[in-house]
């Protein structure tokens, strides 16, 4: 592929995180910590973070709550080109309300994205050179879920940056109050023939796609009815909202071969939102920097997922020094320093 000016761009919408204090509830709290995230947003942080140039497609309120937000895209070193605004007078930003969890309290979430900038995005909205712009292009199932419009776009883009070569990204992502399982299963399914990097969780696979067997038959099926280069599934286990452990499977279906390793146990979780997206940031970085190299994309992804679970908020934090130190940690044998000092 010729030179390109991003390695990755990701279209999805861009929300205002509000949550009370750790361990306040949302029915008595007083007061909201303000944070910016969105999945397609955390995606393209934490890739910038390791190294890539990335990029946001999105559209925001022209109003302080958008310059917000743009704030923090540059801020996370990722590019507001194609981030654009909506000068109608009663345009407003998706908000999002979520509660930590305690055991046996598990964490609760709100939305109010209904009526929202990013709802009435369009394909218009952008130049054309925008899809020659980069290496690949990463959207969720959450872009498709969220309305007519938002479906037909993203869909759209798919097309138009598979017509020029880029290699498509995509995370099933599902959400249950967003959309039904037969509707998302009948809708990811027409897009999946221009998809080259799949990301399904293995309870997704079975409860919306209705495969059946072994995580890695479910895998390898995605890419038998379709033509699926890798396909990724993570897997969490959560012992309690405070303790995790997560690893994940990842098939490489040029050369008919999985990869995995042990599971990174007992994480001292600080906050799980956005840990699936880092996971997703880490494997893109694995495979764009790596030439496609599945085992960098699993090494990278499961560190990536493991580390953002100890940090706040939904964006990530990682560079790449940490994230290969992390690696060589849990890979290594022997004993190791307690501190970095």
């Amino acid at each position: 592929m010729e030179k390109r000016e991003f390695d990755l761009l990701a279209l999805g919408e861009i929300l205002l995180r509000l949550s009370p204090t750790v361990n306040e509830r949302l029915t008595r709290g007083e007061s909201f910590q303000k944070q910016a995230g969105g999945a397609e947003l955390n995606v393209v942080s934490g890739t910038s973070l390791l190294g890539l140039r990335t990029g946001i497609i999105s559209r925001v309120p022209e109003n302080d709550l958008g310059r917000y937000i743009q704030n923090r895209v540059r801020f996370s070193g990722v590019s507001d080109d194609y981030l654009v605004y909506d000068k109608s007078k009663d345009s407003r930003l998706g908000i999002y309300y979520y509660e930590y969890g305690a055991h046996p309290r598990k964490p609760n979430v709100i939305y109010d994205r209904k009526h929202t900038a990013f709802a009435d995005i369009s394909i218009d909205d952008f130049p054309e050179e925008m899809f020659r712009a980069t290496r690949c292009f990463h959207t969720t199932g959450i872009t498709l879920a969220l309305g007519e419009k938002t479906r037909k776009t993203a869909i759209e883009m798919m097309k138009r940056f598979k017509e020029n070569g880029t290699l498509i990204s995509f995370d099933v992502n599902f959400r249950a109050n967003l959309w039904s399982g037969p509707e998302a299963k009948e809708c990811i399914e027409s897009i999946l023939p221009y998809v080259d990097i799949f990301f399904c969780s293995e309870d997704t696979a079975r409860l919306t796609f209705l495969k059946e067997g072994s995580v890695q038959d479910m895998m390898k099926s995605f890419t038998k009815d379709y033509p699926i280069s890798v396909v990724a599934a993570t897997q969490r286990i959560v012992h309690s909202p405070k303790v995790h452990s997560f690893g994940s499977v990842i098939y490489d279906a040029k050369t008919d071969t999985f990869m995995q390793e042990d599971a990174y146990e007992n994480i001292d979780v600080v906050d799980r939102i956005g840990s699936g997206d880092a996971y997703i940031s880490g494997a893109l970085y694995g495979l764009l920097a790596h030439n496609m190299d599945c085992k960098k994309a699993m090494e990278y992804g499961n560190a990536t997922a493991a580390v953002k679970n100890t940090i706040p908020g939904d964006l990530p934090s990682s560079d790449l020094k940490e994230i290969d130190s992390i690696i060589k940690n849990h890979q290594s044998t022997g004993p190791q320093l307690e501190m970095n000092r």
